[in-house]
């Protein structure tokens, strides 16, 4: 398959190359003259003028770039606008490229021309990861790409500003109505280079979409921005004709205001120098439901499509989970949240279980949206092509008590002896002085070695964390260990009562390996490193008890430790 995409690419690019009258690189001169194609209002395609300065060659790994001032329609008051990546530039009525790069706050709308050469020379391997805000020497970089959101709160894009930035994204709330297109795909007549389109990430009672500008079209293949999305290469994104409500002039970053209108395709691969997509062809999304229950508001409910995608979706995932809770909920300040859901995959793979609560005194929906994704991103980045979401259920249920007992001590009645009972009292301390003890029986396993024995208390956060270093040191084998793998993670409504000693530990398989044979254990040492020797590690672990608070988080973690005696 690989070889066969290696021909075939190519073929594409040729194909274009032939159909579209190119004005080559080559021939690109300083004081030429030509025109660009966008739209400023509505959907109507307007000309601006452009003047050629220059070409900056090998400005990126094998890439140049064409210098141009721009003039004509709102770009003396606006300069680059956000939006317009993509809008294509003519000399003779041949294609120059793509506007795609600009300066930070320029006085004057000068811009980077990417050459269409670079654009349609399809890569059947994607280009390397570059940062759509990384710059060349003197500031020429990637124009943002303008990231509407709407029916999010303003705090949830507060929140998460750092992260859609690392990704190159300029987000922008409620300029944008993607909302609940219609589910049927729109004539690819109505799409022409200049036009706009929004790459629709998320749709429906909130919805995300990035918008740019055709480069061209040939058939059903579409050509856009003239730079990268994320530069993921292969991808399966859904994209809408959109039609552009006004432009705003900013100071910092003028931007286009638009509106989704209907689906066109799907963007297939993004690449460094442009992204491509297919007209007709209809995206795989994922129906993502997210209720609140709680005591300040009516119960609401969400209902939306999210793009199956393993670096956008967790994180839009979380942003929705934030932000339904900041719409009906407080963020800030004491409360408790109970989460039940379920991410269910095809194939017959069984789900992954959402059931957790989170209680505390600040930020606490950002800990809920966070215990929601962090399952989602760890499936979609193992690498399992069966592992594909079906649909993802999320119910919340809200309180303003803060259900929280903090770990004050743990004691022991007597010394421990090989067959022998010995009682722990856990003491926990919660709000107002409230107090819990839970007393649990070990009974010492006969042929227990002599000498210490230690016995911690712990939450789930670092039992997990305990864990964790097992985990990513012994990669999931198939769909079903992962699932098992997440199912199988620690609640926050449990204290846990590691039993452990110090002893040299190892895995097989992925699973506990104490106290091997001393050949095999040669073997494993020379594989492994140096065997575990202390509590963050499994193989020391004797025995793990959960201990039940029933809707109370716990927090904190307590250690005694205990002489074997005969």
């Amino acid at each position: 398959m690989a070889l066969l995409r290696l021909f075939i690419l190519p073929i594409v690019a040729s194909g274009l190359l032939a159909q579209t009258p190119i004005f080559p690189l080559k021939d690109i001169r300083p004081g030429q003259h030509g025109i660009g194609k966008t739209v400023f209002t509505g959907n109507r395609l307007e000309e601006f003028q452009v003047e050629i300065l220059g070409v900056l060659e090998n400005l990126g790994p094998k890439q140049s770039v064409i210098l141009a001032r721009l003039s004509g329609g709102p770009l003396e008051k606006t300069g680059i606008i956000q939006g317009m990546s993509g809008s294509p530039v003519y000399i003779d009525g041949k294609l120059v490229g793509a506007v795609a790069l600009g300066f930070s706050y320029s006085k004057e709308p000068i811009a980077g021309i990417r050459p269409i050469e670079e654009m349609l020379a399809v890569d059947p391997a994607p280009a390397p990861p570059t940062t759509s805000g990384s710059s060349a020497p003197g500031g020429l970089q990637n124009i943002a790409t303008p990231v509407s959101f709407s029916g999010f709160t303003a705090s949830t894009l507060r929140q998460f500003e750092p992260q859609l930035k690392k990704l190159g994204f300029e987000p922008v709330q409620g300029v944008s109505s993607g909302g609940h297109l219609p589910p049927k795909l729109g004539d690819p007549s109505l799409l022409h280079p200049g036009d706009m389109i929004t790459v629709q990430l998320l749709s429906g009672d909130m919805s995300i979409g990035a918008d740019g500008t055709i480069t061209t079209i040939d058939g059903n293949r579409l050509f856009a921005f003239g730079h990268q999305f994320l530069s993921v290469g292969n991808t399966d994104l859904p994209f809408a004709r959109a039609e552009v409500i006004t432009v705003l002039p900013n100071l910092a970053n003028s931007f286009k205001i638009s509106s989704a209108r209907e689906w066109m395709g799907s963007i297939t691969q993004d690449r460094s120098t442009s992204i491509f997509g297919e007209l007709g062809r209809r995206a795989k999304t994922v129906p993502l439901s997210v209720s609140v229950h709680g005591v300040r508001h009516a119960p609401s409910s969400y209902y939306m499509q999210m793009v199956a995608d393993r670096v956008l979706s967790p994180l839009i995932l979380q942003m929705a989970v934030y932000s339904a809770l900041d719409a009906t909920e407080r963020t800030v300040g004491l409360g408790s949240f109970t989460v039940r859901g379920s991410i269910k995959f095809e194939n017959g793979i069984p789900p992954i279980t959402l059931d957790n609560t989170y209680a505390g005194d600040f930020s606490v929906p950002a800990l809920v949206s966070n215990g929601v994704a962090t399952p989602l991103g760890y499936a979609m980045t193992a690498g399992f092509d069966a592992l594909k979401i079906s649909s993802i259920d999320i119910s919340i249920e809200a309180s303003e008590r803060k259900r929280l007992f903090q770990i004050d001590q743990v004691t022991a009645n007597k010394d421990a002896h090989p067959g022998e009972p010995i009682d722990l009292t856990i003491s926990f301390t919660g709000e107002n002085g409230a107090e819990m003890q839970k007393t649990v029986r070990y009974v010492v396993p006969l042929g227990t070695p002599l000498g210490p024995l230690q016995f911690t208390v712990m939450d789930a956060s670092s039992a997990n964390m305990v864990d964790y270093a097992q985990v990513v040191s012994n990669l999931p084998k198939s769909p079903q260990q992962l699932v098992n793998t997440v199912n199988s993670l620690h609640i926050n409504t449990n204290a846990y009562l590691r039993v452990w000693r110090n002893e040299a530990a190892y895995q097989a398989q992925g699973a506990d390996l104490p106290d091997p044979p001393p050949s095999l254990a040669l073997v494993l040492a020379k594989t492994q490193g140096a065997p575990a020797l202390n509590l963050f590690s499994q193989g020391s672990t004797v025995t793990e008890i959960p201990v039940s608070l029933g809707d109370f988080v716990v927090t904190g973690s307590k250690s005694i430790q205990v002489e074997v005696k005969e």
